[in-house]
């Protein structure tokens, strides 16, 4: 079936540049402060370390770039499938400006469906301003929305919690003296708040449980894990200055960490982990306290710790968040209503309410 004929206004210019565009960072720069470490470097490191030959559609309002949405394929190129690349947390979604146009999303959208016949995003959250922006304009243009449930996230709002005075709390704070001086037995203990050693916390992962009870492929910073995104991202200034890392050693060796995504007002909880000879003593319980009281003293509210192991999470005061899913965009057409013949099976293959990505 042919494509209806554009109508999308003028006063939006869409262009498709091979690669990534470098008007990402302009439009990241323009973005919510969550969403600012969508950068170019973000993509790239997304593509040196999994593959993939981006592409980006770039919308202007009065030569100034509002959006900015890179692709790679998905499956064989005739199919025609694309998606947002980028490392699976904190999520794939895609620069947009604060206050773009309604119709920019058209225009974005027309010029879209004469490259792809649907287009993936997520794991995203509910809440996320791209994803609502774009959505929206899909409707009003007859796509197709498939929509699948991956996990519930967690939040933690420090800012408000102490506020109150009822974060950390006194009680916290105590057992969590007890399990430093506890940890002072095992030898001289130092806390390094210094930017991440990527080394450090790849010897520690090889450490952990992940490396003893697992394959090894969801380690962050190995090079069986994730290792090469993180290294490769942090090639970016801007980001590496997003890029926290807080390390609990003992006689000079890193026994446990914190890895974090700054943006703004809000941390990202990457990764935290720790060598199991000194798990009797909490070390990453102790850690990760000193580490978030730290960032609220910086000005830090709230921490975005995405799904999974929400007891420690609920623990230390976290509530339930938006819930974290994948979409599939489907322009209209025989594919669109191909699309709609699928949508139930696509959402069983998501998560029950409660369930973990």
């Amino acid at each position: 079936m042919a494509l209806p004929a554009s109508r999308s206004d003028p006063a939006f210019r869409v262009t498709c540049t091979a690669g990534l565009a470098t008007a990402l960072d302009r439009v990241a720069e323009q973005a919510p402060e969550s969403h600012r470490f969508l950068r170019r470097g973000w993509y790239a490191a997304a593509l040196q370390a999994y593959g993939g030959a981006g592409r980006t559609l770039v919308v202007e309002a009065e030569r100034v770039p509002v959006a900015a949405l890179p692709m790679i394929a998905k499956g064989p190129n005739w199919l025609g499938l694309a998606e947002i690349p980028g490392c699976y947390w904190p999520f794939r979604s895609f620069p947009l400006a604060q206050g773009a146009s309604p119709l920019a999303a058209d225009a974005l959208l027309d010029r879209l469906a004469r490259i792809v016949r649907a287009l993936r995003i997520g794991p995203v959250y509910d809440d996320d301003a791209a994803l609502a922006w774009l959505k929206a304009g899909a409707v009003r243009r007859g796509w197709t929305l498939l929509e699948r449930r991956l996990a519930g996230s967690w939040l933690l709002d420090m800012a408000a919690l102490s506020a109150r005075g009822e974060w950390p709390r006194g009680s916290t704070l105590r057992k969590n003296r007890y399990f430093e001086k506890q940890l002072r037995s095992e030898g001289t203990v130092d806390w390094d708040f210094a930017g991440p050693d990527f080394a450090d916390l790849a010897d520690i992962e090889r450490r952990s449980w992940i490396a003893t009870r697992t394959d090894g492929s969801d380690a962050k910073f190995t090079e069986t894990g994730h290792g090469a995104f993180w290294r490769a991202a942090a090639r970016d200034p801007v980001l590496a200055a997003m890029f926290s890392a807080a390390v609990l050693r003992i006689d000079g060796r890193a026994m446990a960490f914190s890895f974090d995504l700054v943006t703004g007002t809000r941390i990202h909880a990457i990764a935290n982990s720790y060598d199991p000879a000194v798990a009797k003593h909490s070390p990453g319980r102790v850690l990760q306290y000193r580490n978030l009281v730290r960032a609220l003293e910086r000005g830090v509210a709230q921490v975005d710790w995405g799904a999974g192991d929400s007891g420690y999470k609920q623990t230390m005061g976290a509530v339930p968040g938006p819930a974290i899913r994948d979409w599939i965009l489907v322009r209209p057409g025989v594919e669109g209503w191909a699309a709609r013949l699928l949508r139930r099976g696509w959402g069983r293959s998501g998560q029950a309410a409660g369930g973990q990505a």
